[in-house]
């Protein structure tokens, strides 16, 4: 193997990959509803459609039967057993269940209003019994909320603050309503409360866990108000009572730069701004980060993020939809469990007027070792990435 090519560059470490590292791309031909589309995928993978009859679907996550579980836009939160091509709906309906996470026989449900939980077994496999809320959590604006069980057992929780320069905090000071931006963990022992475990993310979407140290990394997506090339969009190593920056701090690639957007004092100072590991383009709205395992067999994967970028609606020139961000999968390669770099793995879904034919936005490595993707594009629709 070559050796590596390591830069510095503002305390960011990248990794410029040799063409004997990195993933070679190669097209494929794939029918969504009888449309034929042009994708690139790894060499020695197949991409497949899986099923197009599921509305809007978001985060994926797999129950320890192998049923795969996706929150939605449309109220609805969906379970398909293997081979993943049939869609039930469970019971119970919420007003935007983004996220579902399992612990035992506790199944959570992140809704835009709030944290649910409830009883869930395979044997009564479309329905949660004794579902109640355990907390209240802030609406409107970023809508998302992404809940996961921790390698510690414990509830982490992820939201977004509004808007670009939302006056809004996961901090003291500062109202229920008024109370994020950033990954949460729930405290269980008396009353169920939340706890801040790191702030000034403007809206991480996606967050996992390293396989290699348990370390926690996530997704962040910028602000609009620098336009359509800065700042660029983050991919952040969360540590405990860690501060992000945003809305008060944004990163322009090379620097920490105070963003005059807000005035209210800031509740750190600018050294206190913790700097992303990794970048993507600027209006790519990146979403579910999942961590592939560490597995030999799997060397282009193996211990390596994939992000799926969603795609930004912004555009450099006003009506020209060309100018949009391509959605995309994409991995941040790690080197000795260090993040080193960003490479394509899924490309194609933007065709050359602006027009999408899926867009990720969740991503789960299932117990087969292939990969599945959420796509809340039109059609909706859920895709497997395999080796052939």
């Amino acid at each position: 193997m070559k050796p590596l090519k390591l830069f510095l560059l503002a305390s960011v470490v990248v990794l410029f990959v040799t063409p004997a590292e990195a993933l070679f791309l190669q097209p494929q031909t794939i029918n969504v509803n009888g449309i034929p589309y042009n994708a690139n995928v790894p060499q020695g993978y197949i991409l497949e459609v899986l099923t197009t009859d599921i509305d809007r679907p978001r985060m994926l996550v797999f129950h320890p039967d192998g049923s795969l579980f996706a929150g939605s836009r449309s109220g609805n939160v969906y379970r398909l057993a293997p081979p993943y091509k049939t869609v039930e709906m469970l019971n119970s309906r919420f007003r935007y269940p983004h996220s579902v996470a399992f612990r035992g026989d506790q199944m959570f449900i992140a809704s835009e209003e709030g944290l649910y939980q409830g009883q869930y077994t395979s044997a009564d496999a479309l329905r949660i019994h004794g579902l109640q809320k355990v907390t209240r959590l802030p609406v409107g604006g970023h809508s998302s909320r992404t809940v996961k069980v921790g390698p510690d057992q414990r509830i982490y929780l992820s939201l977004g603050i509004s808007g670009n320069c939302s006056n809004e905090y996961l901090g003291s000071g500062y109202a229920m309503q008024n109370q994020r931006g950033g990954v949460m963990v729930l405290n269980e022992v008396s009353s169920p409360v939340w706890e801040t475990y790191s702030s000034g993310l403007r809206n991480p979407v996606g967050f996992d866990w390293s396989p290699y140290d348990g370390e926690l990394y996530a997704s962040n997506n910028g602000p609009d108000h620098w336009g359509f090339e800065q700042p660029p969009e983050q991919f952040a190593h969360l540590t405990t009572n860690s501060f992000h920056g945003m809305p008060w701090y944004q990163y322009d690639g090379s620097q920490i730069k105070r963003d005059n957007c807000i005035s209210r004092t800031p509740p750190h100072i600018l050294n206190d701004v913790k700097i992303p590991v990794a970048t993507f383009p600027a209006r790519n709205a990146p979403m579910a980060v999942a961590f592939f395992p560490i597995d030999k067999r799997e060397n282009e994967l193996s211990g390596n993020a994939l992000v799926a970028l969603h795609g930004s609606w912004a555009t450099q020139y006003a009506g020209n939809r060309a100018s949009r961000r391509p959605p995309k999968l994409v991995m941040v390669r790690f080197h000795e469990g260090k993040p080193r770099g960003v490479e394509d793995v899924l490309t194609g879904f933007q065709l050359s007027d602006g027009s999408r034919w899926a867009r990720p936005v969740g991503v789960a490595v299932g117990p087969n070792g292939a990969i599945y993707i959420s796509s809340d594009g039109t059609p909706s629709a859920l895709f497997r990435l395999r080796r052939m």
